[in-house]
């Protein structure tokens, strides 16, 4: 089993098409799911409906709320204040579990095939996880990222957004056969993750959108991502205008 999923896994690192990301995420399942016993997707999904049902998508930051102060090490180990990008336009930051997600890896490439657009709308991306610096480095090198990977040690921020929960003790195993070592890639034992999250945020600093989704095979859309931005371009024509 875990040889067939790690051999999925590796199949990510290619660009995604022009599908859209939640189409690209189930083709991903059709191959992956079969791989893995009835007993273990039971208690996969069983933990993620407790995870949805516990609230805390809900509870997060949203829409018309105010980021903290986002200073990070990126993955050469320069601080990054993201608050200070927010003078040269708005910023998308994208919230994810890690360079062992399957999905997340996805997600980035997702990222990365829009970003020329984000720029043509004066916007910056970044991403954010747990993960070290060596791993963000990884992830980087393997799906050519060109935007900034900040590492967010002890999830302090996503904490700061209420994103961040303890994945379930009788999951730990489970995922060390997939081989998602969480602790080596995030440097600590805590078993700390945030749920997956995109906000996007504008020059006053505060969330003017956000998807955030318990369920970790949940995105946004890229597609949706450039349509927000869109909006925010017509509302600061029309202001000025």
């Amino acid at each position: 089993m875990l040889v067939a999923i790690n051999t999925i896994s590796n199949k990510l690192n290619v660009k995604v098409n022009t599908m859209l990301l939640k189409d690209e995420i189930k083709k991903v399942q059709e191959a992956m799911l079969p791989q893995i016993p009835e007993e273990v997707l039971k208690l996969l999904f069983s933990k993620t409906e407790e995870l949805i049902n516990s609230g805390i998508a809900e509870r997060t930051l949203n829409a018309g709320d105010e980021i903290p102060q986002i200073n990070l090490p990126n993955a050469v180990g320069k601080t990054i204040d993201v608050n200070s990008m927010l003078k040269d336009g708005p910023v998308v930051i994208s919230f994810y579990r890690g360079a062992w997600c399957p999905y997340c890896n996805l997600e980035l490439n997702a990222l990365q095939q829009i970003l020329p657009e984000i720029k043509s709308l004066d916007a910056q991306l970044i991403a954010i996880s747990p993960n070290t610096p060596d791993n963000s480095i990884s992830s980087i090198e393997k799906h050519g990222l060109e935007f900034e990977v900040l590492t967010d040690a002890g999830n302090k921020i996503a904490k700061e957004f209420r994103l961040v929960f303890n994945l379930a003790e009788d999951l730990r195993p489970i995922y060390q056969q997939f081989n998602f070592d969480i602790t080596n890639y995030n440097g600590d034992e805590s078993w700390e993750l945030p749920i997956p999250a995109t906000y996007i945020v504008n020059t006053d600093g505060k969330i003017v959108h956000s998807f955030v989704n318990a369920d970790y095979t949940q995105r946004m859309e890229p597609t949706e991502i450039i349509r927000k931005l869109k909006e925010l371009t017509v509302q600061k024509q029309q202001a000025i205008n």
